[in-house]
């Protein structure tokens, strides 16, 4: 195992509208505070009972999924928790995953699909 799920986060339009719309499918606290993330207009989050995260992220030119049509995309990602950034990279990059951007604590990627998650220093 290299890491730990953090959080899925979802591209949305509106952050809170989604988070309380999950919750009320699936239970569990809107926008609990976490030291992990800040809470605002563009990010809100839905703490579930077990332990899991959704992540609810604002996106201006939000343009849904049409499923399963390739012209509108899932717009999603992982966020993963690694004890070591360097270590990490080394064994994604090993599995085939591609290094997109690096912004400091997180380092983004790309999966064997092209779809895009984050290893966060933990």
């Amino acid at each position: 195992m290299i890491g730990k799920l953090q959080c899925l986060v979802i591209d949305c339009p509106e952050p809170a509208v989604l988070a309380r719309f999950y919750a009320a499918l699936l239970g569990g606290e809107v926008d609990r505070p976490d030291r992990r993330w800040s809470l605002g207009e563009d990010w809100s989050t839905l703490h579930l009972d077990g332990g899991a995260v959704l992540c609810f992220q604002g996106v201006a030119d939000h343009r849904p999924p049409r499923w399963p049509s390739a012209e509108h995309p899932q717009q999603a990602h992982l966020d993963v928790d690694v004890a070591d950034l360097d270590e990490a990279e080394r064994q994604v990059l090993a599995l085939g995953a591609v290094r997109l951007h690096d912004a400091g604590a997180w380092r983004i990627y790309a999966d064997l699909a092209g779809h895009p998650f984050c290893l966060i220093r933990g």
